[in-house]
This record gives structure tokens, C-alpha cells and sequence, in this order.
């Protein structure tokens, strides 16, 4: 389940490095290279598509993420001490442990 997720993350972050990289930042995007802004609606709905598919990835990559967090962690979100859970007593000076 744990390489189905990563797998998953993967293929989501790399759609949105493209379709990020499909965007212009000046407004234009993939509505420059179209032509007139005339051209049937075409231009409004590339950017509207482009915006849900951005906003749409970096959710699943977020969900995705935290879902694989709870699952590395047992489903307990709480963090681990320092020395393992384990408790340490203090032995005396000559070594041997009271009774």
C-alpha cells in the first residue's frame, strides 16, 4: 500500500510541475498561443481547467501525503520521545540494582 502511495505522489507532483509550467504567469498561458481572444470560449475554459487541474493536484498530493504519514505512524499522530519509550533507572555506584 506504501509504494501505491508513493507511486501516486509521484505521478501528482510531476502532472504539476506540467501543468504548471503550461501557465503563464502574465495571464496568458496556453490563451496566447490560440490566437484571438474571439475563438469560441476556448481561451477562458483552457485557463479554467488548467486552475482546477493545479488546485485539484496539489489537494491529492496533500491528501495523499497524510494519509501516508498516519499510515507510517500506526494511526497514532502523536510523536516519539527521544529514547524509544524506553525508562531508564539509575543504578547505584557499586552496580547492582535495589531491591
Amino acid at each position: 500500500m506504501e509504494l501505491l502511495l508513493t507511486l501516486l505522489i509521484i505521478i501528482a507532483s510531476v502532472l504539476l510541475v506540467a501543468v504548471v509550467l503550461v501557465q503563464n504567469p502574465k495571464g496568458g498561458g496556453l490563451a496566447s498561443n490560440f490566437g484571438a481572444p474571439s475563438q469560441l470560449g476556448g481561451v477562458k475554459r483552457a485557463n479554467d481547467v488548467i486552475e482546477k487541474a493545479t488546485w485539484t493536484l496539489a489537494g491529492a498530493i496533500a491528501v495523499l501525503t497524510l494519509v501516508m504519514v498516519m499510515m507510517n505512524s500506526g494511526g497514532n499522530p502523536t510523536i516519539p520521545s527521544n529514547d524509544g519509550g524506553a525508562t531508564q533507572t539509575e543504578t547505584p555506584a557499586g552496580g547492582q540494582q535495589p531491591q
